[in-house]
């Protein structure tokens, strides 16, 4: 277990499963709250396999019940070519606008993305195609590799398929797979506009064409290539969230989709492909697994010496008992947690330790909970100083990985701020009353664009942002998008103002040109 907890996530990985694995030893030598209750060697290793929360409990449970079956129906798709229907979907249906590589990049390594599940595989498979197309257009390396970071970034936590960390979420809650899938359908689709409008803003101020439409796929035609893909999506969707066939889907999605291959010469399962396939399928089980078996020894070693209950109720003395200090102590426990490991261990961790504080001080939604601290544990992957997908990224386009790392920062700014306003508004992931998605989602979607405009520069509709109007620009931005009436009609009123000021200005430079 600890040669593939170095060969899935590397030494730092490693470190973090050996040291947190062996800390029963030496629980009740440690100072406040980090003293547990000791155990000796031999009943800490049959602790880490053989109890619920060991190796042999529920990460397995998590591998064998729900993960397999998603990582065979994602095999299935790749090794039938969907990895290819996708890029051309994502051409025919943006490469005509400007920017249009970028955008391309953005749905391709989204879809991508959401069925491996691993944000550094994604990036070194699509990244090689995206980035250099990006880059011929005009986007410069470093934007180019920040795109690519966001756009695989997100796709972890894109519907249908999403990461092993929603799987694990499932178990953790204790809720079924289409609970989580259908609570990120609208935080991930957030993700995705605030990432495209600031590359077509980009596009838009520095004059990018888009791609010649006489080497672009048709919409039409790509569509009708790729109606067996699209069948078996929907038949997925469909026996997740009507059937509630729990475990099923993936399988039955799997075969139907080995059925329907046949239907055409280019998806047919010959023997190659059949071997491709098992070689996709075993690839992602074995790469799965060798992330979540190890994180079991994580798992046990905090639940067996009792220090997930004093670590939370610590939070929440810190905290105050205040809701907004303890979400603090929170968001910077989630940020530095993502940065020593992966993010499914800064969850796993978490989610015993702080989602239980939010819960009690705030009485907030279990499941808001739990997408909070996913969203705000993935952030280091972008995020300075670490940043390691921005990194790889920026390695492929040839940039500086610590500038690419701050413009991806900037790219993917609407997670940094959306897990606040579904955790205080859970219809945001579809739980409680949904009445309030009426007002507020149509706020939300103001807010990003009036933020977008002010980072880079360029309003939709209004033209070029002077630099002095940039900052009351966004900071009217996150007034309207704040799930709040005052702080709507406040940031309403301000952004008003301010893009009617912007326009006029543009208007006026435009007749004297």
């Amino acid at each position: 277990i600890m040669e593939l907890a170095r060969r899935s996530g590397g030494v730092p990985f490693l470190l973090v499963v050996v040291i947190l694995g062996i800390y029963p030893v030496f629980a009740d030598r440690l100072p406040g709250l980090l003293m547990g209750i000791p155990y000796s060697f031999e009943n800490m290793i049959e602790s880490h396999v053989f109890r619920a929360e060991g190796m042999m409990g529920i990460t397995t449970k998590i591998v064998a019940e729900i993960i397999l079956g998603f990582l065979v129906f994602a095999g299935v798709l790749l090794a039938t070519g969907a990895g290819q229907f996708f890029i051309d979907l994502a051409n025919a249906s943006f490469g005509k606008y400007r920017g249009g590589p970028a955008k391309v990049a953005v749905v391709a390594s989204g879809f991508m993305g959401s069925l491996s599940g691993s944000i550094f595989s994604n990036i070194a498979g699509t990244g090689t195609i995206t980035i250099p197309a990006m880059k011929k257009v005009g986007y410069p390396a470093h934007y180019a590799a920040a795109i690519e970071a966001c756009a695989s970034t997100g796709g972890v936590v894109m519907p249908p398929v999403m990461g092993a960390i929603a799987f694990v979420m499932a178990i953790t809650i204790g809720v079924d797979y289409a609970t989580i899938m259908i609570a990120a359908i609208l935080p991930s689709l957030l993700f995705y506009l605030g990432l495209l409008i600031q590359i077509d803003a980009y596009a838009a101020k520095k004059g990018l064409q888009p791609l010649d439409t006489r080497n672009l796929p048709s919409t039409r035609a790509v569509l009708l290539r790729g109606w067996p893909y699209l069948t078996v999506l929907l038949f997925l969707v469909w026996g997740l969230v009507y059937m509630r066939w729990e475990y099923y889907p993936p399988w039955l999605a799997s075969l139907l989709m080995i059925v329907l291959s046949f239907f055409r010469a280019e998806t047919r399962l010959t023997p190659r492909r059949v071997i491709d396939a098992m070689r996709q399928i075993g690839a992602l089980v074995t790469q799965t697994a060798a992330i979540i078996l190890p994180i079991a020894f994580v798992v046990s070693a905090l639940t067996i010496t009792g220090v997930t209950g004093s670590l939370t109720s610590g939070l929440v003395s810190m905290g105050g008992g205040n809701i907004y200090l303890v979400l603090l102590f929170g968001m910077m426990a989630c940020f530095v947690m993502g940065m020593a490991g992966l993010a499914i261990v800064a969850y796993i961790f978490l989610s015993v330790t702080l989602a239980p504080a939010i819960i009690e001080v705030g009485g907030l939604n279990t499941v808001a909970v739990h997408f909070f601290i996913v969203y705000y544990a993935m952030l280091s992957v972008i995020t300075p100083p670490v940043g390691a997908a921005a990194f790889l990224a920026g390695t492929i386009a040839g940039a500086k990985p610590m500038k690419t790392s701050f413009t991806a920062m900037r790219l993917g700014i609407v997670i940094y701020f959306v897990p606040l306003f579904f955790l205080f508004q859970p219809a945001l992931v579809f739980q409680g009353d949904l009445t309030p998605l009426f007002y507020i989602l149509p706020s939300i979607i103001v807010g990003i664009i009036l933020i977008c405009g002010g980072l880079e520069g360029y309003l939709l509709g209004a033209g070029l942002v002077s630099q002095w109007l940039r900052l009351p620009l966004i900071i009217a931005g996150f007034l309207v998008s704040f799930p709040g009436p005052y702080t709507t009609l406040i940031g309403g009123m301000l952004s008003v103002l301010v893009v009617l000021f912007i326009y006029k200005r543009n208007q006026k430079v435009s007749r004297f040109a």
